[in-house]
């Protein structure tokens, strides 16, 4: 656009103001009636006491600011053409922005009984925060949401992943100063950091201080306003700020700020595709607004002072129904923003209210970007078969299984060069993943000094030191149509998890939704993992997220176990094409033994687990004596060795060993679509024999999938219980009782029979570790048979 446009845009008329305040009016309005009422949303008659809801929930305070903000941005769509979706930090603020859906025809499109009349609009008020109705909360519910505001610090994060490879979409994200006080939000002011304007969107954030939250003052509205630019263009922005209460006062303000905001992005990005960038990062633009908290509700209530202050944050008047008084002050403040001038005859929004609507899709609440399944394109994945490990033994060769995947996906990035990324926390490398280098530098739009490594301001790898970040611009990316994987340290990924949870409620609720599109599936890669952290030692050990994903509700949840490079490659393949769910895949980085050839592995994926007949002594012509149970790379390798010292010192006794790759398979049908039927239960596990169970992550786990199986006591769970240091790989499943020599005792001690040499067996097992004990802490590393221990030709004597 021109700098004469821009101007236009900046200075409003008087028709200008009449519109931009007839709509903020009248979504004021509907926001108070969503929280009050319950009967006569039009007061066609006096304000009863039967007209108020029972309950009154809802927020008030940061409402007003949110729709004054939505309705200016309107009008610049209106005039520019401008794409753009809104994503409100402040979520509370839900009210506002299903006002501003409703408003612009959206939301009666989408639920069809919520009707533009005012039969419509007694159903918008009615369903708020109510039984069988919507939350509170900007949630999926939404039209034009991607962001649910059931919990705070995400805003930005996700602004900023929904902009990237999406350089026509500019991304309103408002900050709450509330919000502005926790930890992921302060974390991410440095998005700007990563961004493109060749290749990229924009984010305008508007840091919204009214100067309380719930029950007193906020950090940043109490510090001076020096301090707060002086912290802000620290990050690198370019500070506007506006400020007042006044009307059209404010009006000709915030429009005159936000043409100058719109102005210097346009600028910065014409400047970038026009090739006249000098390659510097742009010091985009950042409003600062200071409005009232609760503006334009009662000043005063009971003599006390609402607006401006903390009280207005819910709702500032809550003795309606019994309380004369406050039933008149509410009449009042519903009457003072003129609803007939803003509602026909009908009940449907007047012209004045509509003159201010964008056209189509250009609605922010219509807006295609924030319904990303719509614009979702299949990935060009490359074949994974043909980055195989070659496998003609198992258990002999080792490789470092995800290295295998970071060559799949170096691929990846080439057939799709903007609609898939990798998000790691400084990482990439250190997981085996930095084949996808030789494609793609990592994105940084800071300084780039000679001896930086694949560091640019056109790569697109996203590397920075914080999980809240990572996992949000993913969540961003995804939720706009475009397709990633987030790859972190195993014990790290608890940072974030209340991340995953949330995106996990967001992907339910959006399945009860026909309007709601698929969206690319969160893919989440952990490794560096609990067994195999070495020299980082305890606080580096925890396999916590398995547990949290498991508690997602079937539809949603998926967790793989791949034992080596070949399953990791089927199952990365599977979950890359998925939809709508959360994936989350377990495995080590450091060479491991092999144990799968492709085609095995592609069935034994497909199939979630099987019996691995080379491993056991179990001919299948009979019920074994005891099933060895395994799920994870490390606790295979422990479960497959504990097989062979059975076959090699208890020939007799016959050992089924089962692998796991899909936790999801061990659940019943009815509870989760992965779950395999009983007749398949019975093949692998019996419904008899006890197993011993070698699990990579907390043993309530597998406790917890069993549940409901024939006899779900008989699985006894080895896995990690909270024993850890800094230690070599294999004292580590000693200190967690599930070496092998734990399992075999384990399998000695609950076997249907016991041939002659258990008790022998059992006492070898004994002396074994306490050689251990020994040897480790005298050598600082693990004995050799174990150390260097593989499988050798047992398989194929078998």
């Amino acid at each position: 656009m021109t700098t004469v446009a821009q101007a236009q845009v900046g200075q409003l008329s008087d028709e200008d103001v009449a519109q931009l305040d007839a709509w903020w009016r009248a979504d004021n309005y509907l926001t108070i009636g969503q929280i009050y009422l319950q009967d006569n949303p039009l007061l066609r008659r006096p304000l009863e006491p039967g007209d108020i809801k029972p309950r009154l929930l809802g927020h008030w305070g940061t409402s007003p600011g949110l729709s004054f903000v939505y309705a200016h941005v309107s009008r610049l769509i209106r005039m520019t053409g401008q794409q753009a979706i809104y994503l409100a930090g402040p979520g509370h603020g839900g009210p506002a922005l299903v006002a501003a859906g409703y408003l612009e025809g959206t939301y009666s499109e989408v639920y069809p009984a919520v009707s533009q009349d005012e039969a419509g609009l007694l159903r918008l008020f009615r369903q708020f925060s109510s039984p069988g109705g919507i939350p509170s909360h900007v949630s999926v519910t939404t039209p034009g949401s991607i962001h649910e505001g059931g919990e705070l610090g995400y805003v930005l994060v996700h602004a900023f992943g929904s902009v990237m490879d999406n350089p026509d979409l500019l991304t309103i994200a408002v900050v709450g100063d509330g919000e502005a006080e926790t930890g992921p939000l302060e974390g991410s002011w440095k998005g700007i950091s990563f961004l493109n304007p060749t290749r990229d969107g924009a984010v305008l954030p508007i840091l919204h201080l009214n100067g309380a939250k719930i029950a007193g003052p906020t950090v940043l509205a109490r510090k001076d306003p020096a301090e707060v630019r002086s912290l802000l263009e620290g990050h690198g922005y370019e500070v506007l700020e506006v400020e007042g209460d006044d009307l059209p006062g404010m009006h000709h303000r915030f429009a005159a700020t936000l043409a100058e905001a719109w102005g210097r992005i346009r600028a910065i990005q014409r400047s970038a595709r026009e090739g006249t960038w000098d390659g510097t990062r742009p010091r985009w633009p950042l409003i600062v607004m200071r409005t009232p908290k609760g503006w334009t509700g009662p000043d005063e209530v009971d003599g006390i002072r609402v607006t401006g202050t903390w009280r207005s944050h819910q709702v500032p008047l809550s003795g309606v129904k019994d309380n004369p008084e406050h039933l008149a002050l509410l009449e009042r403040w519903l009457r003072s923003y003129r609803p007939e001038e803003l509602f026909d005859e009908s009940g449907a929004p007047s012209e004045l209210v509509r003159a201010l609507n964008p056209a189509g899709d250009l609605r922010m609440s219509a807006n295609p970007h924030a319904n990303g399944g719509l614009l979702t394109k299949d990935l060009d994945i490359p074949d994974f078969r043909g980055y195989a490990v070659e496998v003609a033994t198992p258990g002999v060769g080792r490789a470092e299984s995800t290295r295998r995947l970071g060559e799949l996906l170096r691929d990846l990035y080439a057939a799709n060069p903007d609609s898939f990324r990798l998000f790691c926390p400084d990482e990439t490398n250190s997981n085996r993943l930095g084949a996808v280098f030789e494609v793609s530098d990592r994105a940084f739009a800071e300084r780039v000094l000679p001896g930086d490594v694949a560091i640019s301001r056109d790569g697109r790898v996203m590397e920075v030191l914080s999980e809240h970040n990572c996992h949000g611009w993913l969540e961003g990316y995804t939720l706009t149509g475009r397709h990633g994987m987030f790859a972190t340290y195993e014990a790290f990924a608890m940072v974030s998890a209340s991340q995953t949870v949330q995106h996990g409620k967001w992907l339910q609720e959006a399945k009860r939704l026909a309007w709601r599109a698929k969206v690319p599936s969160l893919n989440v890669l952990l490794t560096s993992t609990a067994w195999r952290n070495d020299h980082n030692g305890f606080s580096h050990q925890g396999p916590g997220l398995i547990q949290v994903v498991l508690t997602q509700r079937g539809d949603i949840a998926r967790v793989y176990l791949p034992p080596d490079a070949n399953c990791l490659l089927s199952v990365a393949d599977h979950c890359l094409r998925s939809r709508s769910y959360i994936n989350l895949i377990v495995i080590d980085k450091q060479p491991q033994l092999q144990w799968l050839t492709m085609d095995e592995a592609v069935e034994h994926c497909a199939r979630g687990a099987g019996i691995w007949d080379w491993a056991g002594t179990d001919d299948g012509s009979a019920d074994p004596d005891i099933v060895l149970a395994c799920a994870g790379d490390v606790v295979t390798m422990e479960a497959v060795a504990a097989a062979r010292l059975l076959r090699e010192r208890l020939p007799q006794l016959r050992v089924r060993v089962v692998n796991v790759v899909d936790l999801m398979t061990l659940v019943r049908p009815k509870d989760h679509p992965h779950g395999m039927s009983e007749t398949r239960f019975k093949e692998l596990f019996t419904d008899t024999v006890d197993v011993v169970f070698a699990f990579h992550g907390y043993p309530g786990a597998i406790h917890q999938l069993v549940h409901g199986r024939p006899d779900a006591d008989r699985f006894r769970v080895r896995g990690f219980i909270e024993e850890g240091t800094t230690t070599t790989p294999f004292d580590m499943t000693v200190r967690n009782r599930v070496s092998r020599y734990h399992l075999v005792m384990d399998a000695i001690n609950n076997a249907k029979r016991l041939p002659r040499g258990a008790a022998d067996l059992k006492v070898w097992c004994e002396a074994k570790l306490a050689e251990h004990e020994t040897y480790v802490v005298e050598h600082l590393e693990d004995m050799p048979d174990v150390r260097d221990w593989t499988l050798g030709d047992w398989a194929e004597r078998g």
